[in-house]
């Protein structure tokens, strides 16, 4: 999954938008529940009748899924609609539910735009379909996405992250690969010492996501929530192992600046000047399409960790198909939803076009396991990303207004990167800002 960072405004929006219709949910909570009142039989029985459903996705594989459910259930017509990337289809989705009508029966989400849209009561519990049957499909971490209060979808993919570094600039430079995060900064300093052109890697403080994703892998738990209730701690333990390791390579100035996903980005991790990128596991196909003159070079090992014990990663970016409550056939869309993303049938198509699944049975497949990409020099690179997959750090989660919490991530990190500085001052300016705005929109929001 490509994952790009999130344009401000319109995270923004769909935040504040959320948010409201949160406090008026939270208000007229006594709507019955579709799933609840037709319960887990009703699946079956919606396929064999057939019907019509409305299906909003960005994922490359989608329109071939579509077309293969349909031969497999005839009666079934599934119309699917490009909803263009996250921010788009969030800010689409946002729109229909507050005008009452619009959404679709099926909608692909990021794993941190969920607690939004349940928050704003727009996704239909699965739990009543017998949905909690299939946890065991699916990775501990990708199934905690999906799961909190209720089962609100079905993972399609997940983002453990990973260290991608290219080997040609590995070996121009005589570096080793990076065990622990001590060894990334003095991989960092003999690089940069050599060539000052050449970067351990990129990044301007400007990209939330990551910076999130860096916290959890530290052992953060930035964001706990419980209802309208949130904590929010940027200062514990993890956050300041974050800050002092990564508040190192920006003092010293051993990060590239360039934009992210520019074709500048793209062209400097071509020739390797940005030798590694820590990233989620749906990075092979981005690199291979944006970054093409780099086959054969690049290589994919597991993250550095703090203290050079256990494997710890994090997850980067992963989607989940939900059911929203605007749904005329809640059943119907949850038997779609069903053979999406826990059909070997559809997972395969997903695989095939790029993604990186989030089902088990798929990420031991021998065929999976044993590929040898020719981009990657033949490296088995999904056996290194599936025991990411088993290594994710547990116990975080995300904001109910996440997505705009990312948006402002650079207003706090940004200046630091740019002009010297505490990151942990950046952090509890992000902290702050987060707090202010939490007790704005009503919740109950805390250190």
């Amino acid at each position: 999954m490509n994952r790009r960072l999130i344009v401000r405004s319109v995270a923004a929006s769909v935040a504040a938008a959320l948010v409201g219709l949160t406090l008026a949910a939270c208000a007229s909570s006594s709507t019955p529940d579709p799933a609840g009142e037709q319960g887990a039989d009703a699946v079956e029985n919606a396929l064999k009748e057939g019907g019509e459903i409305t299906f909003w996705s960005w994922s490359p594989s989608a329109e071939d899924q579509v077309e293969a459910f349909e031969k497999a259930y005839p009666k079934v017509n599934v119309k699917f609609v490009n909803s263009g990337g996250s921010n788009d289809s969030n800010l689409k989705l946002q729109n229909a539910l507050a005008a009452g009508n619009g959404a679709p029966d099926v909608v692909q989400l990021e794993y941190m735009s969920v607690p939004q849209f349940v928050l704003a009561d727009g996704l239909v519990d699965l739990t009543d379909y017998g949905f909690d049957d299939l946890e065991d499909l699916y990775t501990a971490s990708a199934w905690a996405n999906v799961s909190q209060g209720g089962i609100w979808g079905l993972p399609q993919d997940s983002g453990p992250m990973a260290l991608f570094y290219n080997k040609a600039t590995f070996d121009k430079f005589g570096l080793t690969v990076p065990t622990t995060w001590d060894e990334y900064i003095d991989a960092a300093r003999k690089l940069h010492a050599a060539d000052p052109e050449y970067f351990i890697t990129n990044d301007s403080g400007l990209d939330g996501g990551f910076g999130s994703a860096m916290l959890w892998q530290a052992g953060s738990k930035s964001f706990q929530v419980d209802g309208d209730k949130v904590t929010i701690d940027l200062q514990d333990e993890g956050a300041q192992r974050y800050a002092e390791t990564w508040g190192t390579l920006v003092d010293e100035g051993l990060l590239g600046g360039i934009g992210g996903w520019s074709e500048e980005w793209f062209a400097n991790l071509s020739n390797g000047k940005i030798a590694t990128l820590p990233i989620g596991a749906w990075m092979p196909g981005v690199l291979e399409s944006g970054a093409a003159d780099g086959a054969g070079n690049w290589r994919v090992a597991p993250m550095p960790t703090y203290d050079g014990g256990a494997a710890a990663t994090a997850e980067n970016g992963g989607s989940t198909e939900a059911v929203t409550k605007q749904s005329k056939n809640p059943a119907l869309a949850a038997g779609f939803l069903k053979w999406l993303n826990a059909s070997d049938e559809s997972i395969d198509i997903f695989v095939g076009s790029g993604g990186f699944p989030a089902t088990i049975a798929q990420l031991e497949s021998p065929d999976f396991l044993n590929a040898e990409p020719e981009y990657f020099g033949g490296q088995q690179i999904n056996k290194v990303l599936v025991e990411a997959a088993k290594s994710v750090v547990p116990g975080w989660q995300y904001l109910p207004w996440q997505a705009y919490a990312n948006s402002i991530y650079g207003d706090a990190m940004g200046p630091i990167y740019a002009s010297g500085g505490d990151l942990a001052d950046g952090l509890t300016a992000w902290q702050d800002a987060n707090i202010t705005y939490g007790q704005e929109q009503g919740f109950n929001v805390g250190e």
